[in-house]
């Protein structure tokens, strides 16, 4: 078996730990602090997240999506409401959220359930900071629907172009916006040497938050 094989590679955490004392009351606050030491320390994507839902199916389906803001009501991200995942989201089905800053051996893992779209101001102010070739792009994308080759795409983005040409300010498409999923549950995982690693567990419990240490 070659060094290289997957069974072989390794990498001992040699990382700072992480205990009770150490956390923010507030996980938003904790995840807010996490994320900006993830930006520092020139993490890739530090707001990409994985976002887990379930199909009508019953089957798991997952993606990485961009959070685009953290507050008080939770985390929100855009995309098309017709896409697979807005479907999913609308069937109100469980929801999972999966932080990764590999650099700094961390992660967030989180459950919850969406709450719904943001308001269409809220929508509208965030597409209107987009730049204009993504704003054309949510026009001209029938997200998650099947189509014959790229070259129906870019055709597409052509003829949104051509309707835009003129036009100053591209208006949002109804169908494109801001879902909010609401947390009720944070795990932030701190890789440890041999494998003991830091796994710390906010609960939600009537809009305060227990939290307490699990096994790695």
């Amino acid at each position: 078996m070659s060094d290289d094989s997957l069974a072989s590679r390794r990498i001992q955490y040699e990382t700072h730990g992480l205990d009770v004392a150490d956390l923010d009351p507030d996980p938003i606050a904790q995840w807010r602090r996490w994320y900006d030491e993830a930006v520092q320390a020139g993490c890739v994507e530090p707001n990409a997240f994985v976002l887990s839902t379930v199909d009508a199916t019953g089957q798991p389906q997952s993606r990485y999506v961009l959070a685009r803001s953290a507050d008080h009501r939770g985390f929100t991200f855009y995309t098309n409401y017709q896409s697979d995942k807005s479907v999913q989201l609308a069937g109100g089905g469980p929801v999972a959220l999966l932080f990764s800053w590999l650099q700094l051996h961390r992660q967030v893992r989180i459950l919850g359930v969406a709450e719904g779209h943001v308001p269409d101001a809220e929508s509208d102010e965030y597409h209107r900071s987009r730049p204009r070739p993504s704003q054309i792009g949510a026009w001209a994308s029938p997200q998650s629907t099947p189509i014959p080759d790229r070259a129906a795409l870019e055709q597409r983005v052509a003829q949104f172009t051509a309707t835009f040409e003129h036009v100053e300010e591209i208006p949002r498409p109804a169908y494109w916006g801001g879902w909010l999923i609401r947390p009720t549950q944070f795990e932030f995982w701190q890789g440890r040497p041999s494998r003991l690693h830091d796994r710390l567990r906010y609960q939600g419990d009537g809009g305060s938050w227990a939290i307490g240490r699990l096994a790695p």
